[in-house]
């Protein structure tokens, strides 16, 4: 194929090309959650209770990278947008996620102490909510970096930034929030 394809072309051959050995890099690069989650085991029998909160944790840090990662790649589509570090409307996504992660990370905690409550965990809510927001914000954190780097290296390189970015920013959340997760949790509990 001479000519180069634009943002948007809806070949199959295109979007299996680009995404079938990302996918497959990506398969590889989950595992390291899955071997962090299994080197934890002793301490999620330990706090239990904690153990509850690995999925909400990591698939909301996913969650929140795709819901601003899908508004940047919209943005590009509709040309409103060329991550100007002064365009307001950018930085109006980034507060909302992090004011998102604030209320569901909080809600999270407060949920798993009243469950801890009720099958007798020691764990105390400050200590929850320290593990819930710190371990949150940082995921957040993260979620942001890799839908703004991804949107952008994606539609640079003339890839279809919704063919990405969603697949990149969830497994990068998956393993990085893992990892801080069970590092924030053995901190506060060290």
């Amino acid at each position: 194929m001479a000519h180069r394809e634009t943002l948007g072309g809806w070949r199959w051959q295109s979007i299996v090309g680009t995404m079938f050995p990302l996918l497959v890099v990506l398969s590889a690069v989950v595992l390291v959650a899955g071997i962090a989650l299994e080197d934890a085991r002793a301490f999620l029998t330990e706090y239990g209770v904690l153990a509850v909160m690995v999925p909400t944790m990591i698939g909301t840090g996913g969650n929140l990278g795709a819901i601003l990662a899908s508004r940047l790649t919209t943005r590009f589509h509709l040309g409103t947008t060329a991550l100007d570090p002064r365009d307001r409307v950018l930085w109006a996504n980034v507060a909302a996620v992090f004011a998102l992660a604030g209320t569901v990370f909080t809600a999270l905690a407060v949920g798993v102490w009243g469950m801890g409550r009720f099958v007798g965990s020691g764990l105390g809510l400050g200590t929850v909510l320290v593990i819930a927001l710190t371990s949150g914000t940082a995921i957040a954190v993260i979620a942001v970096a890799f839908s703004l780097g991804t949107a952008y290296v994606s539609y640079r390189l003339g890839i279809d930034p919704d063919d990405t970015t969603i697949p990149i920013v969830t497994n990068v959340v998956d393993v990085f929030g893992m990892v801080i997760f069970l590092g924030v949790a053995r901190w506060v509990l060290a």
